[in-house]
């Protein structure tokens, strides 16, 4: 008994998870754009296709990690033929790794359950 009391105060510390990312479609988008190269870019109709989001809903989740300094976002040109170019920021990338660690240290306590 006195193990799974020892796992119940383990589970009972707070956990690091950055709320700007936990909401589950900017943990998409954040796990998507993690998996690129560093100075890697992809347009937003693109990435729109590879997650499956509407044009709303990724426009907005982009400008709430926009706004946290997450992802950069350049538009090229004007008007219908204006491009929006989409990449994670070094900011951005540091704070998925450590929300990452995070997350895998919470579903590690739990595997400690007998």
């Amino acid at each position: 008994m006195v193990a799974q009391e020892s796992v119940l105060d383990d589970l009972a510390e707070p956990v690091d998870l950055d709320p700007v990312i936990h909401a589950v479609s900017r943990l998409r988008i954040m796990t998507a754009l993690a998996s690129l190269a560093d100075d890697a870019t992809i347009t937003f109709s693109r990435f729109r296709q590879v997650l499956g989001m509407t044009p709303g809903n990724l426009q907005a989740q982009l400008q709430t990690l926009a706004a946290a300094h997450y992802v950069a976002l350049v538009q090229r040109g004007k008007g219908r033929g204006s491009t929006t170019w989409i990449s994670i920021t070094p900011l951005g990338r540091a704070a998925y790794e450590h929300y990452s660690r995070s997350m895998m240290a919470l579903l590690d306590s739990s595997r400690l359950w007998p």
